[in-house]
């Protein structure tokens, strides 16, 4: 009877540790490592992205027609060279993490370049640079997230990779501040001490994040054609069609702070501000919404945070000013974030093939990020054409309609082979 009772607590025991190594091996090394990297390399970047716009209009007098199109490079390049890296991470059986490691090179790279380009022309080429490395890194990165996870742990894997990116993201223009405060050329510091950052960024991926490369079968390579041959498939196909339509209608960013900004009437030196609240709300939201995408699935999780857009837009339309104004849009948006950055490739991971995963991400983000660089054109015209309320008023309406519409394609299978 002894005996019986003790192995029938040894097993339990067993049984109680195996559990609990479950749940401590939820979130792979591989994506904690990764977290680490893009934690650095966001503060890195958000150093930069800090100053930059103070650096070239007062520091170097550029007019804001030029800035303008530094800000179209900096923010679009990036699209355009997405499904390239993706591609080069699929050949051969998988070489994400030097493709990824390639990126993450070049954005380092080019944070020291800054310190001698003086002008229009090269400061462009160095941003173009930097976001083709961050196009680069991104599908490889994110598929590497994706393959170290399980379908049932994949929502919150990448919760958990988004939170320490934000984490990143909230300290970048902490030290941008400290590094101004403390030395007497303050702009040439913070892009010193920005390349410092990035390096080490680049050292932790070269030494903790594995490989993971397979050999490819024989005679198959994967290929652009086959990639975007991926859209063939119902589910990922439905995905990319709702990423672009609600895309479509997605404010930037910078818009939805200005908008904000003139609703509260407040002082000028506030506005800096505003991008942390939508940080810390993504920084608090991301694993717990991703881990309840795990539970109830991605797409539900994923409508519900244009929901939440949705809601920060009627915000801003109506006539309340109240002080907690700025903290409810803002919660909200960091909630769209964290509802839908990392969700979406999670979603998406279910409905790609192992040996095509890269480009079938960069697929998805490559379009998503050209209709919502589309939308930030079409939004600044119905600004300067309509006023800044008509034009908000036209983005929740095509909101709206495009997440009524997807609710009739919500992904029904998955592909894992």
């Amino acid at each position: 009877m002894y005996v019986a009772d003790s192995r029938a607590s040894t097993s339990a025991h067993g049984a109680a540790r195996s559990a609990a190594g479950r749940r401590r091996a939820a979130v792979a090394p591989t994506v904690l490592a990764l977290g680490t990297v893009s934690l650095v390399t966001d503060v890195s970047s958000e150093m930069v992205t800090a100053v930059l716009p103070l650096y070239l209009v007062t520091g170097l007098g550029l007019s804001p027609l030029g800035f303008g199109l530094l800000d179209g490079i900096y923010n679009g390049f990036s699209a355009l060279v997405r499904l390239v890296g993706g591609h080069f991470a699929d050949r051969g059986g998988g070489r994400h993490k030097w493709v990824a490691g390639l990126g993450y090179g070049i954005s380092a790279v080019c944070k020291p370049l800054l310190l001698v380009a003086h002008s229009l022309t090269p400061i462009g080429a160095v941003l173009a640079a930097d976001r083709t490395g961050k196009g680069l890194r991104t599908a490889p990165r994110d598929a590497l997230i994706s393959l170290s996870s399980t379908p049932e742990t994949r929502g919150r894997a990448f919760g958990v990779h988004r939170a320490m990116d934000t984490a990143g993201a909230l300290l970048g223009p902490l030290v941008a501040f400290l590094v101004l405060r403390a030395t007497v050329d303050g702009y040439d510091a913070v892009f010193a001490v920005s390349a410092c950052v990035a390096a080490l960024g680049l050292l932790v991926l070269v030494l903790f994040v594995p490989d993971g490369r397979k050999p490819a079968p024989p005679g198959e390579h994967p290929t652009l054609r086959a990639a975007v041959g991926l859209l063939r498939h119902r589910d990922l196909r439905r995905i990319t069609v709702c990423a672009l339509l609600l895309g479509l209608a997605t404010v930037s960013d910078s818009f939805v702070y200005l908008l904000l900004q003139r609703r509260l009437g407040g002082p000028d030196r506030w506005f800096a501000l505003l991008p942390l609240g939508t940080a810390a709300a993504f920084l608090l939201l991301a694993v717990p919404l991703g881990r309840l995408a795990d539970r109830l699935g991605g797409w539900a999780v994923f409508l519900a945070g244009h929901g939440a857009l949705l809601l920060a837009y009627a915000l801003l339309l109506t006539s309340w000013h109240g002080a907690g104004l700025p903290y409810l849009v803002l919660t909200l948006h960091g909630g769209f974030y964290a509802a839908t950055d990392g969700v979406l490739m999670a979603a998406a991971s279910d409905s790609v093939p192992e040996r095509l995963r890269s480009s079938g991400l960069a697929v998805v983000q490559t379009g998503q990020a050209l209709t919502r660089f589309a939308c930030s054109l079409l939004f600044g015209a119905a600004w300067t054409v309509w006023g800044d309320r008509a034009a908000l008023a036209g983005a929740a309406v095509a909101l709206a309609a495009g997440a009524a519409f997807s609710l009739t394609l919500r992904p029904a299978g998955t592909v894992t082979a």
